[in-house]
């Protein structure tokens, strides 16, 4: 099922790429990556040391590959930043070397 806007098309891929069910070009594109390469954003949140707060949320620059999506989970527990934090900082910059900034989604004073 495609997820590029609301519609919600049926999409087939066929071994040869050829994709139907799209209702528009967005489909087209999102069916052959999600055969070929599957990526996801991701939306998470990392330790910070504040009076106020215990987590800041957080968020991938760009779409990340799916199957590595846990290993950046898992590497962002072990993350702890101090407060203040302004929205759009980078919290982690490269994550796991995919070319993936991590940032604050939150302005968080102390």
């Amino acid at each position: 099922i495609c997820i590029m806007c609301p519609k919600g098309c049926r999409l087939t891929v066929d071994d040869e790429l050829n994709e139907t069910g799209n209702g528009c070009i967005r489909g087209v594109n999102y069916g052959k990556q999600e055969v070929t390469d599957p990526r996801r954003y991701l939306t998470s949140t990392v330790k910070i040391i504040s009076k106020n707060y215990k987590r800041l949320p957080v968020i991938s620059s760009s779409d990340l590959p799916k199957d590595r999506v846990d290993d950046v989970v898992k590497f962002l527990d072990t993350v702890e930043v101090k407060a203040p934090v302004k929205v759009k900082d980078v919290i982690v910059k490269d994550v796991l070397g995919l070319g993936v900034d991590i940032v604050a989604t939150r302005t968080m004073e102390d």
